[in-house]
């Protein structure tokens, strides 16, 4: 056994280490082991009266922090009240004006055979809306056959026409479906990609006619014509972009601050606006056959396109009496007043109340036959995809 002489070195730190020189003393420890929780909590500490980003003292902060407020509701139904009474006196004093006895000889006058024409573009545009659903059923793989698709569109779209997309259209869908197994998030989905196509044909035809025509636009409409170009030229922008869009993405979805949105084929996306701006088309025609082809084509459609956009402003349901206003002033540039009146009111009959008569009637027949189903029916599993 041999034993060294020489021992073992002792350990030591790091050079520049104040531990090795200067040793603390147990009493100093706690005020040292303090002092950097304190200059920690000095530096984060926000003073008085200056919060800082994401607390409650931001706008969207305060803005939620009102919207709690048990008032609040109140407020909200008083303000949208006060605004539709308030329209409701507009019109009502407009529609003092109107000759309604000329208006309703014009309206007695039209002949059978151009109300059926009308009729029948006015069904074709439902028809042809109740395919935009068929988009949602071929990304959600729902699992309803395509006649019951079309059959549940069918139903919901008059009351949307009427009675506003979330109150008439989305309540009905989401009833129609709901019945069917379709889940929350798959109705979503369906409804969102029917509004999307619906709009971008809607673009692309406000583009075309107000960058080639210019419309005579209702009193207090403050646009020039250059000034409705540009605007025409941005909405048709609007769906350019999304089709480029699409052709990036390449069928993949679109993730935007944790949201993620489905994006379709470039192919599917040109296939939405051809859908839409057909359906667009359908409705002007509804209206250049009741004036008997004494208005342009253009004007039909730009009646079809400028009243929708005001009765998405108003917040009117069926944008009641805002069609009448703007197709009175687009028309009476070709036809007198109160035929012009005339075949707004016939149009509305045709295409807004003939349907939401017939859609009440077979969305109360599936209620009356889902509750006569025994119950396990009522509970079925989903159908599958």
């Amino acid at each position: 056994m041999s034993v060294s002489l020489n021992p073992t070195p002792p350990h030591h730190p790091p050079q520049g280490g104040s531990a090795a020189l200067h040793p603390p003393k147990p009493l100093d420890a706690p005020e040292q082991a303090q002092a950097p929780k304190q200059a920690k909590a000095h530096v984060h500490t926000t003073p008085p009266g200056h919060a800082g980003h994401g607390t409650d003292a931001t706008p969207r902060g305060n803005w939620r922090r009102l919207r709690q407020q048990r008032w609040w509701p109140w407020l909200a139904t008083a303000l949208s009240g006060a605004f539709i009474l308030f329209v409701g006196f507009l019109l009502f004093r407009q529609a003092s004006k109107v000759d309604w006895q000329a208006v309703w000889k014009a309206f007695l006058a039209l002949p059978s055979g151009v109300l059926l024409a009308a009729g029948a573009f006015a069904w074709a545009s439902h028809l042809l809306y109740s395919t935009f659903d068929l988009l949602g059923r071929h990304y959600t793989r729902h699992g309803l056959t395509v006649a019951r698709t079309m059959g549940i569109t069918l139903i919901a779209y008059p009351f949307t026409l009427n009675l506003g997309s979330i109150i008439g259209g989305v309540s009905a869908r989401y009833r129609l479906y709901s019945r069917q197994g379709v889940s929350v998030g798959q109705i979503g989905q369906i409804v969102g990609l029917s509004i999307i196509t619906n709009w971008l044909g809607y673009f692309v035809l406000a583009g075309a006619v107000f960058l080639a025509w210019t419309p005579q636009l209702p009193a207090g409409w403050q646009m020039s014509s250059g000034q409705l170009r540009w605007v025409g030229a941005a909405l048709a922008c609007v769906t350019a972009i999304y089709v480029a869009l699409c052709a990036w993405r390449k069928g993949q979805p679109l993730t935007l601050r944790g949201h993620t949105f489905p994006m379709p084929h470039w192919r599917v996306a040109l296939l939405q606006v051809a859908l839409s701006s057909m359906n667009w088309m359908l409705m002007g025609g509804a209206i250049w056959v009741l004036t008997q082809q004494q208005a342009p084509y253009a004007a039909a459609l730009a009646t079809v396109l400028l009243g929708a956009i005001a009765g998405l402003i108003s917040r009117i349901p069926a944008g009641l009496g805002v069609l009448e206003a703007v197709g009175v002033a687009v028309l009476s540039a070709y036809l007198p007043a109160p035929q012009a009146l005339a075949t707004i009111l016939a149009y509305r009959t045709l295409y807004f109340f003939a349907p939401l008569v017939l859609a009440a009637v077979a969305f109360g027949a599936t209620e009356l036959w889902w509750r006569k189903r025994p119950a396990q029916a009522a509970t079925a599993e989903p159908l599958p995809a």
